[in-house]
């Protein structure tokens, strides 16, 4: 419970999967949360994402795999990595920062730093399923029994296995199993004549990930707080030892801290309170298709880059994901991108009508440059922040919210988001 120095109110600006499992953890720790939000709950990257809590796949965005594509291809509107041509500063200094990370150094490095979040991220999940006196979240996380990589040839297969050695060089433990032709296409029958190949992991769960988060916020209010949205945020201030909130129609929260997880926005509140570092847009697409026969478990084309998941039920369908473009959060949908997916994915599948695809979606995931999140107490002493996940806000939510509940309510400093420090 929350000592007599802990804040006894704070408010979470953003109510995504890592803002909702702040306040989650927060109320654990017997402080009062009201979350504010601009949109609504699960309006950004945590609506239209795959879902997925894979550690096998929870990897540093930066790799010297990107670099080794050579930027005519990220200028490309059909590269799974797209850079538009822009003069805008900020997004040339990102990409400069970004390039300096993807090497073998840095990968390695951050990879040690993933290993270790990606070794406790599923009981962070297994916590909010509820424990006694706690407020359960009502929606299920599901076992993939197995998450599936198909190829269109071993050569493409064999890049994904190195990753997996180089995972298990840095310390981590991925458990794969391949698979030929007849073995693939015996386990997923959905697969289409472009799969000649798989791989199997073992140990990965995925949620519907709009329905989670929704069922987080639902605990967090049966928790007794407050879940506020069509609120926008424009300041954050320190006063003494309070902390206030300005919206945009001139009213004000006091609180006696303030957590920033809006996402993408995060620079626009955080910058202020010492944190440097860009957060910068990597837009991601998705789609919901209903193939004749849907595959059974999360499925991953890595040569193309797009993830599919099967949401829950059969009339639920297929969501197709995939994409990372480096683009102001605000910008439309480029149907080029929905193209270069439907392109990317329509030989590896038989049985879908790709031109009846619903829920067309871009949503704009908070990257860094060095592809660790930003968490923690900022210089102002009552500010925190917490985003920057990159595609992984899903799958490193939850663990994000009870690292930084602890140091929230308890001044204490988990080792782990040591490596998180928003002042680095």
């Amino acid at each position: 419970m929350a000592t007599s120095q802990s804040p006894q109110h704070v408010v979470v600006i953003g109510a995504g999967m890592v803002g909702l499992s702040t306040a989650w953890f927060l109320q654990r720790e017997g402080v009062e949360v009201t979350v504010v939000d601009r949109y609504d709950v699960a309006a950004g990257a945590s609506w239209g994402n795959a879902g997925w809590l894979a550690p096998a796949l929870t990897l540093p965005l930066p790799e010297p795999a990107i670099l080794a594509t050579g930027v005519r291809a990220a200028l490309s509107p059909s590269s799974p990595v797209y850079v538009p041509l822009s003069a805008n500063p900020r997004l040339l200094r990102f990409l400069v920062g970004f390039a300096r990370h993807c090497t073998d150094k840095h990968w390695r490095r951050a990879m040690g730093v993933f290993n270790e979040a990606n070794a406790v991220a599923l009981d962070a999940y297994a916590e909010m399923a509820g424990a006694p006196g706690d407020v359960a979240v009502d929606a299920p996380t599901k076992p993939a029994t197995p998450f599936l990589a198909a190829f269109a040839s071993e050569a493409d297969r064999e890049v994904l296995v190195e990753e997996f050695r180089r995972v298990n060089a840095a310390g981590g433990s991925t458990d794969y199993t391949l698979l030929d032709h007849d073995a693939v296409h015996a386990l997923e029958p959905a697969l289409g004549d472009g799969v000649q190949c798989g791989v199997t992991m073992n140990g990965q769960r995925y949620i519907n990930p709009g329905e989670f988060v929704h069922a987080l916020a639902g605990a967090v209010k049966t928790g007794g707080g407050q879940v506020v949205t069509g609120r926008s945020a424009t300041a954050v201030t320190q006063r003494g030892d309070r902390a206030e909130v300005r919206f945009s129609d001139g009213s004000t929260i006091d609180a006696d801290a303030v957590v920033v997880a809006n996402g993408t926005w995060l620079g626009q509140l955080a910058r202020p309170h010492g944190v440097r570092t860009i957060v910068q847009a990597g837009r991601g697409y998705s789609f919901t298709v209903h193939p004749d026969e849907a595959p059974r478990n999360p499925l991953y084309l890595p040569t193309q880059r797009v993830a599919c998941t099967p949401l829950g039920g059969p009339t639920d369908g297929l969501r197709v994901a995939g994409m990372m473009e480096f683009r102001k959060p605000g910008a439309p949908l480029d149907p080029r991108r929905i193209k270069a997916i439907v392109d990317a994915a329509t030989p590896m599948f038989r049985g879908v009508d790709w031109e009846a695809r619903t829920d067309e979606w871009v949503g704009s995931r908070p990257c860094t440059a060095d592809g660790l999140p930003v968490v923690g107490r900022t210089k102002s002493s009552r500010v925190y922040v917490a985003g920057g996940h990159g595609m992984w806000g899903i799958a490193l939510g939850p663990l994000t919210g009870k690292l930084l509940a602890e140091q929230v309510a308890h001044d204490r400093t988990p080792e782990l988001l040591r490596h998180f420090d928003p002042l680095r």
